[in-house]
């Protein structure tokens, strides 16, 4: 027995002796070959095709590996028998991935494939301008041989457009506004900041007719699944919305109920520190697709007056004053100069096609201020007016706040329905009025809405006759005048003109 182990010992060492000596002779070419034949062989007799797809691509990321472990992730949850769980950045989702060198198998167009995640050492490096992880991930693609012309490249596309799609559905929504400092780009790249979120406002709870909110949403739908009528038609893929009406109408929770309905960003975006149209321009290139980019109070932001009238001339508003003691920089010294035609441009020109998949929405209070060519099509496709509350708005904001409606309710109803044509009020009041009074029960609550509107009527009955005062005394004042103590008379109507114009009930 021992000679055998000894023979044994002999022979080991005799093949690690010529196992160096052709190591230290024979070129790596030629002790590689007998491996790279085998392989070759393997190969050409295999009835399948592996493909491999690496974390990195070099030091940067591959965009492809990411999209296939999120997509691979609906599969996992259900099909793998072990599976490591993450939760992406803001994200309140769990994700399920497949865990390393672990199998998942798929079909597309009928054809069968199998996913293999591997996970190797990587061999370590002496200098590396980035920090580069000790491991190598990647994931190994095996096709049928004769599936490959039914398969590639569209199930690729396939799975980069399905990782988009829960990407973007299992991220919390973001709300974006262009930093500080005039809007310029910083030394990072980045030219806007981000918070969740969190609005609650959905196409359910808006207060609104109904009959327009359908009109939106069949709109909101056709833009959001007409990808191939766009490109077809040769147009940029994106929409422009114009809500104007009375403060307190509802305008930005219209905004967030279109961002929660089609699942899209935010980007509010702040005119007046923007300093530049070349900064406009840089701060569109920064939005993302599938994004709602907003100009509240549009009116209000620069002089974008009528150029039709020839009255006025856009004009940038003016440099905010710099902190006492703090140099003015470059770009801060320079006077604003975002003009209207920039901003015509930004919403409709070369550069709104910078980015598919967005909608423009402008806000105003008075939409009679702004420019016809920010106004036609093209640029605001869709003028929606957010008026003072009807009663199916009313209805809806009673419903939020209250619950079902009840039968024995049907008194107040109708004594709501009928003086709520008689006044102008907001939903915005509405909602103070229920929301102080939901603690006191419903039925209080809606006697207390109906006091509060029967009492917004007798305070128009005021303002209309402090407007027939006003008239008449108007008419007075033009009239001739026989003489004799017209000073006294003028002083007179010039009081009750006054108090005319402040609402005051008067007497003639």
């Amino acid at each position: 027995m021992m000679e055998l182990w000894t023979s044994m010992g002999f022979l080991m060492a005799i093949f690690a002796f010529a196992q160096s000596i052709l190591h230290s002779f024979l070129p790596p070419e030629l002790r590689l070959s007998p491996d790279k034949l085998s392989r070759r062989l393997f190969r050409y007799f295999s009835s399948y095709c592996y493909y491999d797809i690496a974390e990195l691509d070099g030091v940067s990321p591959n965009e492809l590996y990411n999209a296939v472990q999120l997509y691979l992730s609906n599969t996992a949850s259900v099909s793998a028998t072990r599976v490591s769980l993450t939760r992406p950045p803001n994200s309140s989702t769990f994700t399920f991935n497949l865990s390393n060198n672990d199998y998942l198998y798929d079909t597309f167009n009928g054809a069968a494939v199998s996913w293999e995640h591997h996970v190797t050492q990587r061999q370590s490096q002496s200098f590396s301008w980035r920090p580069v992880s000790d491991e190598k991930r990647g994931f190994t693609l095996k096709i049928n041989k004769k599936d490959k012309p039914f398969i590639l490249p569209a199930y690729l596309d396939y799975i980069m457009d399905s990782a988009a799609e829960l990407r973007r559905k299992n991220k919390d929504r973001l709300l974006y506004t262009n930093s500080r400092g005039g809007g310029s780009i910083d030394s990072g790249g980045r030219g806007w900041e981000s918070v969740p979120f969190k609005h609650p406002s959905t196409f359910e709870t808006l207060a609104m007719d109904p009959a327009l909110k359908d009109e939106i949403i069949a709109d909101l739908r056709e833009f959001s699944e007409g990808k191939a009528f766009y490109e077809r038609t040769g147009r940029a893929w994106k929409r422009g919305y114009l809500l104007h009406g009375p403060p307190g109408t509802g305008k930005s929770s219209m905004i967030a109920a279109m961002a929660n309905h089609l699942g899209y960003d935010i980007y509010d975006l702040e005119l007046t520190e923007v300093q530049t149209n070349s900064n406009l321009r840089k701060l569109l290139m920064k939005t993302t697709p599938k994004s709602i980019i907003v100009i509240e109070d549009i009116d209000c932001s620069l002089e974008l007056t009528n150029r039709s009238s020839g009255e006025k001339k856009e004009k940038p508003p003016a440099q905010k004053p710099l902190p006492s003691g703090a140099a003015a920089s470059g770009e801060e010294a320079q006077v604003r100069s975002v003009t209207l035609s920039g901003l015509l441009n930004f919403t409709d020109g070369l550069w709104s096609c910078c980015g598919n998949e967005r909608i423009f929405v402008f806000t105003t209070n008075h939409v009679e201020r702004l420019d016809p060519a920010l106004l036609r099509s093209g640029r605001m496709d869709m003028h929606i007016f957010m008026g003072y509350c009807s009663f199916p708005a009313l209805k809806i904001l009673v419903k939020n706040y209250l619950g079902e409606r009840e039968e024995e309710e049907e008194r107040v109803w109708m004594e709501l329905e009928e003086v709520l044509v008689k006044v102008e009020i907001t939903p915005a009041d509405v909602s103070e009025v229920l929301i102080k009074n939901r603690r006191r029960g419903r039925r209080v609550a809606l006697e207390e809405l109906v006091k509060v509107v029967k009492g917004r009527v007798e305070e128009r009955k005021v303002v209309d006759g402090g407007e027939e005062v006003v008239e008449e005394v108007k008419r007075t004042l033009e009239s001739p005048n026989d003489g004799g103590g017209g000073g006294t008379e003028m002083s007179v109507d010039d009081e009750r003109l006054d108090d005319a114009k402040e609402g005051k009930e008067l007497t003639v």
